[in-house]
C-alpha cells in the first residue's frame, strides 16, 4: 500500500509541474504582454533562460504534459475503488489523500488547457 502511495504522490505532482511548465510556457507571457507588461516578460526572459528553451519546444512540453495527465488520469481511475486500511485514522488519511489527488489533478487539467490555450488557439484569434 505504501509503494502504489508514494508512485501516485509523485505522479500527481510531476502532472502538476508537467502542466505549470505549459502555463509558464505560454499563459503567463500571453498574460505579460496583453496588460503591457513587456519589458516584465523580457526581465524574467532574461533572469530564467530556460523559459526560452520553454517557449522554443512549447510542442513536445505540450505533449509531455498531456501524457502525464492522460497517465496519472488512468491511475486514478484504476485505483478509484482500491480499499482503504480497515484502521480509522489510516482510512481517512486514504480518503482524504484521494480527495486531494483528485483536487489536484482537475487543477493539472485546468492549467493545460489554459496553457494550450493561449499557446495554439489564442495566437491564431
Amino acid at each position: 500500500m505504501k509503494l502504489a502511495s508514494t508512485k501516485n504522490s509523485f505522479l500527481t505532482y510531476l502532472t502538476l509541474f508537467s502542466s505549470a511548465g505549459t502555463l509558464v510556457c505560454c499563459a503567463l507571457p500571453a498574460l505579460f504582454v496583453s496588460l503591457g507588461l513587456g519589458a516584465v516578460l523580457a526581465g524574467v526572459a532574461t533572469k530564467v533562460p530556460g523559459l526560452i528553451w520553454i517557449s522554443e519546444h512549447k510542442v513536445e512540453v505540450f505533449i509531455f504534459a498531456a501524457v502525464m495527465l492522460s497517465a496519472n488520469g488512468l491511475w486514478m481511475w484504476f485505483n478509484r475503488n482500491a480499499p482503504c486500511p480497515i484502521d480509522p485514522v489510516l482510512r481517512d488519511a486514504c480518503i482524504t489523500g484521494r480527495k486531494f489527488s483528485a483536487r489536484v489533478y482537475v487543477i493539472s487539467v485546468i492549467i493545460f488547457l489554459i496553457g494550450a490555450f493561449f499557446a495554439f488557439i489564442a495566437p491564431l484569434l
